[in-house]
């Protein structure tokens, strides 16, 4: 259990040392002894869009930055504390790819690890493009609409989830996360 703390040493809030003791529900947690602070290792939250165009073809991106740099994904991202999880999508989308879009419905959700982050909760959501031009940006290297039978592996599980969970086929590969 200590062993997810490694690095959680000292206190957000007034710079004290942090103490590894039972909390109030008698979980061991990181806890200041001078403010009581209590860290709280949470799953990060993050979301991805799929997009399925009027000829049956799904929008994905080539990643330029790790993790899984170089393959295949739905435009996704991390949400911000000053975020909703919709308008992380539609920011995404817009940041990745250049194309405006709009929430058809919420696909659903993926708890899954990371190696950067130990745990993601991503969100699935179904985008409508309502404008924009199609442009990689942000952190995708090419932005690319695929017909389902020519889609290259996807790089996360959870992307996986989500498209499996919309009918789209996927490629599977035991390497990926």
């Amino acid at each position: 259990m200590n062993d997810r703390y490694l690095n959680v040493n000292y206190c957000l809030v007034c710079g004290s040392k942090l103490t590894i003791k039972p909390d109030k529900e008698k979980k061991l947690r990181p806890q200041c002894q001078s403010c009581n602070w209590i860290y709280y290792k949470n799953h990060v939250p993050a979301v991805a869009c799929v997009v399925i165009n009027n000829l049956d073809q799904i929008l994905l991106v080539k990643r330029k930055y790790e993790p899984q740099v170089g393959f295949w994904a739905l435009p996704s991202g991390y949400m911000e504390i000053w975020q909703t999880p919709e308008d992380t999508a539609k920011d995404e989308l817009l940041e990745e790819t250049g194309l405006i879009g709009e929430i058809e419905n919420f696909i659903g959700y993926y708890s899954g690890y990371s190696k950067m982050y130990e745990k993601v909760l991503s969100m699935g959501f179904k985008m409508k493009i309502i404008g924009g031009t199609l442009e990689a940006g942000d952190d995708a290297e090419e932005a690319v609409f695929f017909d389902f039978d020519k889609m290259p592996e996807i790089a996360f599980l959870s992307h996986r989830d989500f498209l499996l969970k919309c009918n789209v086929p996927v490629k599977h590969s035991e390497f990926m996360i």
